[in-house]
């Protein structure tokens, strides 16, 4: 199944907004710092599907919050993404050599500068949600700062990858799976649906629906991945694929097998899409995203 007519224009609009705001955020300097400016351009514009800034984007849309503000979010939010992908195909990490169809950031520079690169494009996403330019109330840029930090540390993303690196000895259990694609893939795609629900002024209160959204969204997107890793095309990926199988990596595919998982991911679908029941057609974007998520071919 492709992508629905909505969202493909949805998804058209943010990867051209989303680039437009990087290259904007970025000028390169005329001086030493030009190759670290060089290569977070090269990792930040022109690649990836952006469903994270689209999903907050999609989010702060049902409460009415202005495009440009959730789109400039929505950028912070991917300057961590793109941050974690460079590091995550480091030599010292997953040693990719492609990345969205084109030489990973370390290859196309150095190693050096990938590292800076990575680090440069994380603190630049704090600098962009603490700026008053960004969201005039100190409270919501307080709290946007809150919700993506933790999404992204030790109680996040990069716990996540940790439990990743300790997986490829293998013993893990489907809890244990759960848990690891919890943090590593699904706490970003939770933040992008709170980040837009803190832009939209919900009460934390009125966010349960939306967190529980994410949540069967994150471990229908990461069962998708695993398919893909196990059956899919490594050009149309863009990247290596079978990876995990050669590093002894528990994945839900090798623990459920490719029917029983593809049953389970269409499940979560179902039940993310079961979650916006209170909203009409507003929620159609958000519905089509969670069927996206496993119809995907890369």
């Amino acid at each position: 199944m492709a992508a629905s007519p909505l969202l493909q224009e949805a998804l058209a609009a943010i990867q051209a907004e989303v680039d437009r705001d990087f290259d904007l955020l970025l000028p390169v300097p005329a001086d030493a710092r030009a190759r670290l400016i060089e290569a977070m351009r090269y990792a930040a514009i022109g690649g990836g599907k952006r469903l994270r800034p689209l999903l907050l984007a999609a989010t702060a849309g049902l409460y009415g919050v202005d495009r440009s503000l959730a789109v400039r979010c929505g950028v912070a939010l991917e300057a961590v993404h793109v941050y974690s992908l460079i590091h995550d195909d480091l030599p010292c990490m997953d040693d990719d050599a492609m990345r969205h169809g084109k030489p990973t950031t370390h290859r196309a520079y150095d190693e050096a500068t990938a590292v800076l690169a990575g680090d440069a494009l994380q603190t630049m996403a704090f600098e962009i949600l603490s700026d008053p330019a960004t969201v005039g109330d100190p409270f919501t840029r307080a709290e946007l700062v809150q919700v993506l930090a933790t999404a992204s540390g030790a109680h996040g993303m990069v716990g996540g990858q940790m439990m990743d690196i300790v997986a490829e000895g293998g013993g893990f259990d489907l809890p244990m799976v759960t848990r690891l694609q919890q943090l590593k893939t699904g706490a970003l795609l939770g933040a992008a649906v709170e980040m837009g629900a803190v832009l939209g002024r919900v009460p934390a209160e009125g966010r349960g629906h939306l967190r529980l959204y994410a949540r069967d969204i994150g471990l229908a997107f990461q069962i998708a991945d695993d398919l893909l890793d196990h059956e899919g095309d490594e050009e149309l990926a863009g990247k290596a694929l079978r990876k995990d199988a050669g590093a002894g990596k528990q994945t839900f595919v090798s623990l459920l097998g490719p029917e029983r998982a593809r049953e389970q991911a269409q499940m979560l679908v179902e039940q993310a899409v079961g979650h916006l029941g209170q909203h009409g057609v507003e929620a159609d974007l958000l519905r089509d995203i969670a069927r996206y998520i496993i119809a995907r071919k890369h």
